[in-house]
Parts: structure tokens; sequence; C-alpha cells
């Protein structure tokens, strides 16, 4: 038996590729607007038990990170054109039905996360919730029974790394059929991905989008018990749904989203379309949640969204935005505080205000340019001009001395010339960024900017490129350099990446410190004297007095 149902897509699907054991459920659009959704669709959407987050029932005494394997790369955005005017509405009763409570029993999960912290969030929901279905983790692929990879669009290269890695997964598959291969995420909304996935990657068992991750019990469900294909894509963003179990990774640092999707549509990026449009969390879920972290013990959070500058933009009851949030979580007792991503045009000198209080509030901004140059700005729909963004910039320094300033730069746009890249260079020398995430630009699929003709030869994008990086690399060193003999506070993470025997952390600027230490003090906030500057890092030993107290 067949079952097929599916509600206006806007791009026709090879049914050739489809198998009679292939159930397809693509909820996908031609308008943003069009889409409704039955009551089944509903009911599914709204269920009717409350449920306590998987955190407070816990009281957060394991950290699951360990069975995340991620792949990380710096996030960008992507874009939706259309904006349907249907009110967003906030669920409260997320609840995993009773007779999907012991589906994982025996079972082993493995969440593999690439892209941005948003990804990392929604793959600790997805955790959570299979918790709540019995489900246990593993680290180790071939003792999984579900491998979901929670995958990214924002680069070429990013989808080229899930689609090697639904490569790799065809042998363990046929060695065991029983394996249910999920793809998730950002690239599950991109029509030509799951396209392809149907017509090259028929191990796969179940494809679904970043709309719907609350239907992962109904469709875990699904893929086990009918050993069909199930694809269940939302192209319309849904509401919010509040109170999904949540397995953290870490007990130190936590992701707390504020917002949803992206209105900006820069035209290099597909975000909008992935994840729709902007949708704002009221404050009051928000607070609650960092009040809870603080009560767990967590250190540091920080507030996430796609633009979370534009937090508070969509409410129609009041005016409250990143700031007013900002203030009330100044209040709260948890020793750092940060937040990304930020877009220049909304950031406001309230805003700016409040984050020069201090506190809890760190002295770091990350705020992408993406050019120097006014009419590449332009023709990427940045909505700002170079002289609007060094004024923008030059507030934030007045009001905080001590902050560090960080970027994101695509160079070799379309009709980049010579004479605007250097553009680019002048601004990084005027800006003196601490650092900066630098890309070639490469087009996605989808997006105006794909349509432009990608006219800046590969090897110039190279040589520009590496011309920036050299710049950016002297400035970082010069910058670092000057910390050298000064004691800053270092939240302690964890051991070296590069050698156990070393301890690393981050000032509340976001520097990489490296120092000895006793393995007691990590999770805690010492002081440590900068002995050494490298051009990315920072090396130094902990002062007498912290490490006699943690000793």
């Amino acid at each position: 038996m067949i079952e097929v149902q599916l509600y206006q897509f806007s791009k026709t699907i090879e049914f050739k590729v489809l198998t009679r054991y292939t159930r397809i459920l693509l909820l996908s659009i031609k308008k943003r607007g069009e889409c409704t959704m039955n009551e089944q669709q509903k009911k599914q959407m709204t269920i009717n038990l409350d449920l306590s987050s998987a955190d407070k029932k816990s009281g957060q005494k394991k950290d699951y990170g360990q069975y995340f394997q991620t792949t990380f790369t710096q996030p960008n955005l992507k874009e939706a054109k259309r904006r349907g005017k249907e009110d967003v509405k906030v669920h409260y009763d997320f609840d995993i039905p009773e007779e999907m409570r012991n589906l994982g029993e025996g079972r082993k999960f493995l969440i593999r996360t690439y892209g941005c912290q948003m990804n990392e969030h929604d793959s600790e929901n997805m955790a959570g919730i299979l918790l709540e279905m019995g489900f246990e983790p593993t680290g180790i692929t071939e003792e999984a029974d579900v491998i979901l990879l929670n995958t990214c669009a924002i680069r070429e290269n990013a989808e080229n790394k899930v689609f090697g890695e639904i490569g790799n997964l065809k042998p363990l598959k046929r060695e065991k059929p029983e394996l249910i291969i999920g793809v998730c995420g950002c690239m599950s909304q991109e029509e030509n991905v799951v396209n392809k996935i149907l017509a090259k990657h028929q191990q796969v068992d179940l494809i679904f989008g970043t709309h719907n991750i609350h239907r992962l019990p109904h469709l875990i469900k699904d893929a086990i018990f009918n050993k069909e294909m199930v694809i269940e894509v939302w192209s319309k963003e849904g509401d919010i749904i509040e109170n999904m179990p949540r397995a953290r990774r870490g007990q130190l640092q936590g992701w707390v989203n504020i917002m949803y999707g992206c209105d900006k549509f820069c035209t290099y990026c597909i975000v909008p379309y992935t994840r729709g449009k902007e949708r704002s969390r009221r404050p009051d879920d928000i607070i609650s949640e960092v009040r809870e972290l603080a009560r767990l013990g967590y250190k540091e959070i920080t507030l996430l969204g796609q633009n979370v500058n534009a937090y508070g933009k969509d409410f129609e009851d009041m005016e409250y935005g990143l700031g007013h949030l900002m203030d009330e979580i100044r209040k709260i007792d948890i020793p750092r505080v940060r937040f990304t991503t930020s877009h220049p045009r909304d950031f406001d000198d309230y805003l700016i205000d409040v984050l020069a209080k201090g506190g809890n509030l760190v002295e770091h901004i990350h705020l992408p340019v993406q050019s120097g140059n006014t009419e590449i700005l332009k023709l990427m729909a940045r909505k700002y001009t170079r002289d609007q963004y060094v004024e923008l910039a030059n507030k934030i320094k007045t009001k905080i001395p001590n902050a560090t300033l960080t970027t994101d730069i695509i160079v070799g746009f379309p009709n980049e010339t010579e004479e605007q890249f250097e553009d680019t260079l002048s601004l990084v020398k005027e800006m003196e960024y601490d650092s900066a995430y630098t890309y070639v630009y490469s087009p996605r699929e989808g997006t105006p900017a794909a349509k432009m003709e990608d006219n800046v030869p590969h090897e110039v994008k190279r040589d520009r490129l590496q011309r920036l990086n050299a710049l950016i690399n002297d400035i970082s060193a010069q910058k670092n350099k000057e910390l050298e003999g000064k004691v800053f506070e270092v939240l302690v993470e964890g051991e070296s990446k590069k050698n156990p025997e070393v301890l690393s952390g981050r000032t509340r600027t976001n520097k990489l410190v490296n120092f000895s230490g006793t393995k007691s003090v990590i999770g805690q906030i010492v002081h440590v004297k900068i002995t050494a500057a490298k051009t990315w890092s920072l090396d130094g030993q902990i002062v007498k007095e912290d490490a006699e107290v943690k000793a």
C-alpha cells in the first residue's frame, strides 16, 4: 500500500525514483501562507499533557555531550522570500504519547551535528526526546540503532560533508537493515537535497526539517514500524513549541534560543528559506529558562538566534527588544551572558547602553560586516553602508572601551573588483578586529546571488582570502601581544585539545587561554596571568591565590 500526501509543492519530485515501499509526507508550498494544516496535523502539533523539561527532571546529572559528534562550521544566513501574516502561537503542552515512551527500549541513538550553534541547540532537543522515548545514547556508530544527521546548508562544503557521511553509512545499513538513518536540519528544507537523496541514497529512512522537531516521536515510530522511507518537511514555519525535553551538551555553558528565523534576505544566504520568518519566544519563557540554568550551576549562557538583534520586533502587544531582555537577564545570578548572531542594521543604541552596564554581560561583540565596500554591501542586500557600519562600531567601542570586536567577511562576491576588495582591507585596518571568520564566496542554489554571474576567478578569490587572512592574523597577534603581563578572569572549559596536561578556557572577551593547573578548576572561573601571546590564543599561568584555593 502506498500512502502519498502532497501539499502544493513548488517543484516536481522525480517519482520514478520512488519504490512502492516509500511513503511521502511532504508539506512544501508555492507561497508562504498558502499551507493550511488539517485537524489531525494540528493535534500532532499541539499535544495535550504538560511536560517538565528534561533538565529539571534529571537535575542535569549527566553530560550527554559525548554522544553528540559535531562537525563545526561557522554560520552564514540563508533566505526565504515570502512571509505570511498568520499569528505564531506558543504551545506549552508538548508530550510524547504513552505508546511511544518505551519505543526505544533496547535501542541506541547517535546524533551527528553539522553547522551552527542553533543546530547544536536543536540536537539537544532531539536527544532529549529520544531519551524520553527510552533510547540510550552511544558514541559508537556501529552500536547505534538510530543515526540522525543534523545538517547545515549554509555552504556547499557543509552539504558535501553530509552526503559523504550518508555514503559512508551505506555498508552499515546493509549489515544492519533495521538501522534507521535520518537526515534533518537545514539541508532537508531544500527540495534539491530531498530529490538527490531520493534518487541516490535509498539507505536513508527518514527526512524531516527544522520546523517539526517536536514531531520526532511520530516520525521515528513510522520509520521503525512501516519499514518505508518517511519524508515530512514543512516549508511553512511552525508555531513555537515550549517545554520540549532537552539533553544539554555539558553542564558549564548552555544555549538558550530566544528566536527563530530571519527576515533580512541577504542575497547570498539561504537561512530564511530553511529557518522561516522571524518568531520571538516570550520574555518570561526565556528568563525562566535562564534562571533554571543558573540554579543548575551553569557558568555561561549564549542567547541564540539567526538575527538576535531582531528579537521582539514581531511582538504586537508590547515594545520589547533584545536590550530589554538583556537588561532583565543581567539581574540573574549567572556569571556570563553572550549572544549571537547579530545583524548591524538591528543593533540599536538602547542595546549598546544595556551592554555597557557590564556585570554578567560580557565584553565581546560579534558584528558581521561581510564587505567593506558600500556597492558590494548593496549587492548583498545588507541594508547598511560602510559608513553606517563604522559609525555603529565606533559607538560600541566608545560605550564599551574594553570590548573585543569580531566579524564575518566574504571575498570574491560577484562583480567585486580589486579596488572594492581593498576597501575591505582598509575597513579591517580601521576596525582592528580581534578575529574574523573569512570565506570565499560560493553560490547557494535558491538565492538571488546564485543568479548573478560568478565572475571573479577562483584563483583571484583564493588570493584575496590569503591576503585578508594575513592582515587579520597580524592584527590579532598584535592585539594579543598587548595582553602579556595582564591578569584576566578565565572560565575553565576543560583540557586543551592538543595537550591533556594543559587546561583551556576563555576570557570574558572570548580570548582562548591555555595554562597549567589541576583538573579541579575545570568549570570554575579563575584568574590567569598572560605570559605569552600567539596569533589565535594566549598562554598563561594561574595566579597563586586561585591555585591555592582550588588545590
